[in-house]
C-alpha cells in the first residue's frame, strides 16, 4: 500500500470544513497531521499478508488442541470508518505434529484487524489462513466484538456484542464443536 499522509491531511481538513468546523482554530490546527499519523497506524495491516506469520513452524510430539483465548483487537468498520473492538479466540488441532508459535496466532488476528473490515470477513480470514498455512486437522475462530457504528450512532445500543465463528475441518464434528465452544467461551458471560 502506498500511504499518502499529505492526502489524508487534506481530506481531514476538508472534512472539518464540511461539518462546519474551523480547521484553523487552536484545538484543531494540528488535527489533520495527528489524524494522518493515527490512520497510518490503524491501517498498518494493509502493508502485510498476516498469514505469513504462520510460516514459522516447528514439530512437537503431539497433535492435541492448541487454543489461544481472549486475544484483544481493534479494527475499523469499512461501512462507517468507526471502530469495532473485542476479543478473538483461535484454536486448531495440528496435523503431522506441526505447530506455530502462540504469538503468531495473535499476530494473524492483529494483521487482519488492522485494515478496513467487517467482523464476518475478519473471522474467516483468520481461520482460512490457519488452514492454508498450517494445514491442521481443523481450526475454529470465534470473535466477540462491540461495534461503534451500532453503539455511537444508528440504533445506539452500547454494550451489545456481536459474535461470529468460522469452523473448519474436524472441528465441524458436533461433539468437537461443542467442546471447542465450551473451552473458548469458558468464564465468559453467556
Amino acid at each position: 500500500m502506498t500511504y499518502d499522509a499529505a492526502a489524508v491531511e487534506r481530506a481531514v481538513r476538508d472534512l472539518l470544513v464540511a461539518v462546519g468546523e474551523d480547521p484553523d482554530r487552536e484545538g484543531l490546527v494540528d488535527t489533520p497531521e495527528r489524524m494522518a499519523r493515527a490512520w497510518r497506524e490503524i491501517l498498518n495491516g494493509l502493508d502485510e499478508n498476516p498469514a505469513d506469520h504462520l510460516d514459522k513452524q516447528f514439530h512437537v510430539d503431539t497433535e492435541e488442541l492448541v487454543l489461544v483465548r481472549d486475544i484483544p483487537f481493534h479494527s475499523v468498520c469499512e461501512h462507517h470508518l468507526l471502530p469495532f473492538y473485542g476479543r478473538a479466540h483461535v484454536a486448531y488441532i495440528p496435523a503431522n505434529n506441526t505447530v506455530t508459535g502462540l504469538s503468531k496466532l495473535a499476530r494473524v488476528v492483529e494483521g487482519f484487524a488492522r485494515r478496513p473490515q467487517v467482523q464476518e470477513r475478519l473471522t474467516s480470514q483468520i481461520a482460512d489462513s490457519i488452514v492454508d498455512r498450517l494445514q491442521p486437522q481443523g481450526a475454529t475462530v470465534v470473535i466477540e466484538a462491540e461495534h461503534m457504528c451500532m453503539t455511537m450512532r444508528g440504533i445506539q445500543k452500547p454494550g451489545s456484542s456481536t459474535v461470529t465463528s468460522a469452523i473448519r475441518g474436524v472441528m465441524n464434528n458436533a461433539a468437537t464443536r461443542q467442546e471447542m465452544m465450551t473451552l473458548m467461551m469458558g468464564g465468559h458471560r453467556q
